[in-house]
């Protein structure tokens, strides 16, 4: 099943099932409160972020040939970070260059679980369970404060407003048996920038379940980016940093594009 949140021709946010690009088969009420599917079908509108997390974790070089890239030592436990609410941005909606970060600017393909029942301490075998299903995201970062102004923290560098585009929709995890077999990309305006496979994660999917859950309790639609790979535009040489007026694609095998174009900040 494919879940998106959207506002239907009466502006009036909903949840629903996908029947194509324009119309859905509505919740009865939120998914992540144990909503189920109804007969009814609504017009689609404007596309949102599939949820509206109560928290954003991340995790930062987990995959083998980006901390190859970045020259860094294979992490002995995962790398966990938190973006800011306030970073979520919608699919096609823009993502805004701060006058805070004018340059380096970078993009990040990230898998993401979205997590569908309350988790707290639970077992790698049973940590899917408590997932709902996956979506795209783009963990946008401003690496001039990710790696000098941040004061070695990385959330400040990734919580600029816009800094995480999600969606486009909620793929159930009956559709993905395997979240760790999965190709992603990262395509600008045409440019294929990342092209890799989720079987390169150090730390699989159940296995960074089980460990953001350990003393910490992951409210329903509370969701985890899961790295990036390779091909980052901070490591290339030149360099590649978003421009205003390009538009960022992140693609996931199943689930889907995530687009969204870059502007400047007024």
């Amino acid at each position: 099943m494919r879940i998106v949140r959207f506002v239907d021709r009466a502006g009036r946010e909903q949840f629903g099932a996908q029947v194509d690009e324009t119309t859905a088969r509505l919740f009865d009420r939120s998914p992540f409160d144990g909503g189920t599917v109804t007969d009814q079908t609504e017009t689609i509108a404007r596309l949102l972020a599939p949820c509206h997390p109560p928290a954003i974790f991340a995790i930062g070089l987990n995959y083998r040939r980006h901390a190859q890239e970045v020259k860094a030592e294979t992490p002995e436990f995962p790398v966990v970070f938190l973006k800011a609410s306030g970073s979520l941005q919608h699919p096609n909606a823009p993502i805004v260059l701060p006058r805070a970060e004018p340059i380096e600017v970078d993009y990040e393909a990230e898998l993401t679980v979205v997590i569908g029942r309350t988790a707290k301490n639970v077992p790698r075998d049973r940590a899917l369970e408590h997932v709902l299903g996956y979506t795209c995201a783009n963990d946008v970062s401003g690496r001039r404060w990710q790696i000098r102004r941040g004061g070695t923290q990385w959330c400040r560098g990734k919580s600029f407003d816009t800094f995480c585009p999600l969606g486009p929709a909620i793929v159930t995890k009956d559709d993905i048996p395997n979240p760790n077999a999965l190709t992603l990309r990262t395509i600008i305006d045409d440019e294929i920038l990342q092209d890799w496979n989720t079987d390169d994660m150090i730390f699989d999917v159940p296995s960074l379940v089980s460990f953001v859950s350990e003393g910490t309790t992951l409210a329903p639609g509370t969701v985890i980016l899961t790295g990036t790979p390779h091909g980052v535009g901070f490591m290339r040489r030149p360099t590649r940093f978003l421009q205003a007026g390009e538009r960022v694609v992140v693609e996931i095998e199943k689930i889907g594009r995530l687009e969204n174009p870059v502007e400047a900040e007024s």
